[in-house]
């Protein structure tokens, strides 16, 4: 009888890994450049109404009143953000627009003053001995490459972080009206002042916290401590806003 020996193959396995230590995170991409405009817009929105329509109750204004200084000053702080970063945005990208056009002339008629320029630059950042040279020499090889270098290194302009005027304005302005809802509502529900202005600051609070809870998404911060700051700049904010009306109110009825 023949026994027959049968074996095993053993095929180590590969360790399994219970956290994401090694999962690669991306960037936060295409919108990085318009985080301001988002972040100020709606913030803006949210502080700056909700201390105009503390300021005007503390004032003595009647529910009505208040409702239309709201909303003429949600409107007008729309259109001014709107405007502002147009202007603002496309003042820079057409500042950044002429120094390249400058670069491309000192890269044609002073090149090396310009690779002097991207030595030291390269240099500043940690190249050094043949490897800087061998770097300067590929870079200088190709004049595209080497204008988007210098636009880079020298002015920190780079292609996929310019921003569109029109974008940036509309950002600014939708999300500044969007900020501004929550402090203006109350006061088309409630007659009374003081009722509308605590439900303003319960919206207004709630929004405030969720902008810089949210926020910390693309920056990478504690979302509580980062929340619970901007709850409690807008809310300071209302509370002084209110006391100046009351003060202002106190001072010509006298």
């Amino acid at each position: 009888m023949l026994a027959v020996a049968s074996y095993t193959l053993c095929v180590p396995e590969t360790p399994k890994t219970t956290d994401n230590v090694h999962d690669y995170e991306p960037h936060i991409g295409a919108s990085r450049q318009y985080m301001r405009d988002i972040i100020l817009g709606v913030n803006d929105g949210l502080v700056s109404t909700f201390l105009l329509v503390s300021g005007v109750v503390g004032g003595g204004l009647t529910s009505t009143d208040v409702l239309l200084t709201g909303v003429a000053g949600a409107v007008a702080g729309a259109i001014s953000m709107s405007i502002g970063e147009y202007i603002a945005t496309k003042s820079q990208e057409e500042v950044f627009d002429a120094e390249l056009s400058l670069e491309r002339h000192h890269l044609r008629d002073h090149r090396e003053e310009e690779i002097d320029q991207l030595r030291d630059m390269l240099a500043a950042r940690g190249l050094e001995g043949e490897d800087l040279e061998t770097v300067v020499q590929i870079i200088d090889s190709d004049d595209t490459t080497m204008l988007n270098m210098h636009a880079a290194l020298e002015f920190g302009i780079v292609d996929d972080e310019r921003r569109n005027p029109y974008a940036a304005a509309a950002a600014s302005g939708l999300l500044f009206l969007a900020g501004a809802i929550p402090s203006v509502v109350p006061f088309a529900i409630w007659d009374d002042t003081r009722t509308a202005l605590i439900a303003a600051a319960i919206l207004a609070g709630i929004g405030l916290f969720a902008v810089g809870a949210l926020k910390t998404i693309q920056t990478r911060k504690n979302p509580w401590l980062s929340g619970l700051e901007n709850l409690a700049l807008g809310m300071t904010g209302g509370v002084l806003a209110f006391f100046v009306g009351k003060a202002f109110d106190a001072l010509i009825t006298s």
